[in-house]
């Protein structure tokens, strides 16, 4: 089985990026509960035939469909060895706590955070997003809305309209409503609009409201604009309004010095939501919520419980328990893999593989811009581009392209849609992906769109 995987990821380029799976496979994974034992190499083996061969395609170098890293190998024997040792990192005195808490020392040192602040590993930035809205619920109303509840408290919270759809979840999931959470406009370059957001936070508290959290954007998930995070850390601290940015798509580019400058005053958040497996490109998952406050942190989710009480010495010691600083008492080893990535290809490697993803998005642009019969629907900030075939039927013609692209299995986008028109998006995450898979998807897309072009005519 190691040897099939190795293979695989050595040939993924021979490879079709995407198959839909057969209807007979599908059946066969339909089968009542297995009573008796099956070898392991005949459930390996169903692995290699049916499982295999028709994944999600986000580690083969043509995958531009959603932003998804790669991995690695190193990434993972990491997960496999952590699978081996089947550590619970809840809490308790262990070896595996430390390598997460030497990975959370990594992390305030990549964005500039202080020595107490906090962090943990969580599935990915849509939990970690949803952990800072608890966080700054907790920092307005106090530790008594852990027991009381809301009450009926007024927090109003702000992002521009271009925020991840996992924000509005999380005020919903918080009983904050997601109702509550104002969607800002943006500008031109899909950056949220400031004199638009600073009204609103006026607005709302002449209405008697209680603007709580302003959350910032490092990547914007349609086309990977940047918020300006300093003017909105400014306005933040003018307005004492807890400061949290999602970084799900782009924090990680502080790793490459020429990418850094656009993320000026992340350094300056409260939080940051991020994730390992997308530029980390660490296998899935590893989301990452990084607190400044860790107190703060720790009394949003640390619970007294017989079972959980700490001893002076023996295995119940240990003076870092995760399930205190957030809602999981059953956690895997996902740091072992994270680990394990930034060890074997150092920081710097991982800076520079968020730099070639940017810039072969500004390439990808470029090819886009030299066809006539392509236009670029929105500047490109960092490693994402959209664009679409111009034509009459421009939004029918963009998403047949798209799903004939990923049948036919070299390149893979996904579709969008920015100002009411169906944009084929490009997100560049992977470390394999080269100038010769953006030069597949502009010449896939145009015989693609010619053909059906005359067909229609026809």
């Amino acid at each position: 089985m190691m040897d099939a995987i190795l293979h695989h990821l050595e040939t993924l380029r021979d490879q079709p990026l995407w198959r839909a799976p057969p209807e007979a496979l599908r059946v066969r994974f339909r089968e009542p509960l297995p009573q008796g034992a099956a070898s392991l190499e005949a459930v390996g083996q169903t692995f290699l035939e049916a499982i295999l061969p028709y994944s999600s395609g986000n580690a083969h170098p043509g995958f531009m469909g959603w932003v998804q890293g790669g991995g690695t190998v190193a990434g993972l024997m990491g997960e496999m060895l952590a699978a081996g040792l089947n550590a619970n990192l809840g809490g308790r005195d262990h070896m595996a706590l430390e390598v997460e808490q030497q990975v959370l020392a990594w992390t305030r040192e990549m964005f500039g955070f202080p020595a107490e602040a906090s962090g943990l590993f969580v599935t990915g930035a849509s939990q970690a997003n949803f952990m800072a809205v608890l966080i700054a619920r907790l920092r307005a109303l106090g530790p008594g809305v852990r027991a009381a509840g809301l009450a009926g408290a007024p927090l109003i919270a702000y992002a521009s309209r271009a925020v991840h759809g996992c924000v509005g979840r999380a005020m919903d999931m918080a009983g904050l409503g997601a109702g509550q959470l104002r969607l800002v406009p943006t500008d031109a370059a899909g950056q949220i609009r400031l004199d638009v957001l600073a009204a609103a936070v006026a607005a709302d508290r002449a209405a008697g409201l209680r603007p709580f959290l302003l959350i910032g954007t490092a990547g914007t998930v349609d086309v990977g604009a940047i918020d300006d995070l300093d003017a909105l850390a400014d306005l933040a601290a003018a307005e004492d309004l807890y400061f949290h940015v999602d970084g799900a798509l782009g924090a990680l580019g502080v790793l490459a010095p020429t990418l850094a400058p656009k993320f000026k005053g992340l350094e300056r958040a409260d939080s940051i939501a991020f994730d390992w497996h997308k530029w980390g490109q660490t296998p899935y998952d590893a989301g990452f919520l990084l607190v400044r406050d860790g107190e703060l942190h720790r009394r949003t989710f640390a619970s007294e419980a017989a079972y959980l009480t700490r001893a002076e010495r023996g295995l119940a010691g240990g003076d870092w328990w995760p399930c205190d600083y957030g809602p999981d008492l059953s956690r895997g080893f996902r740091a072992l893999k994270t680990w394990f990535t930034i060890k074997t290809y150092g920081a710097e490697a991982l800076g520079r593989v968020a730099l070639q993803t940017c810039e072969l998005a500004q390439e990808l642009a470029a090819l886009v811009v030299a066809e006539p019969e392509l236009e670029l629907l929105a500047p490109v900030a960092l490693n994402i581009v959209c664009f679409r075939y111009r034509s009459a039927d421009a939004d029918g013609l963009n998403a047949e392209i798209v799903a004939d692209l990923q049948i036919a299995g070299q390149v893979a986008p996904s579709l969008t849609r920015l100002d009411g028109k169906t944009a084929i998006r490009a997100a560049i995450v992977n470390h394999r992906t080269e100038r010769r898979d953006i030069e597949t998807l502009v010449a896939s897309v145009l015989a693609l769109g010619r053909t059906s072009s005359q067909r229609r005519v026809a």
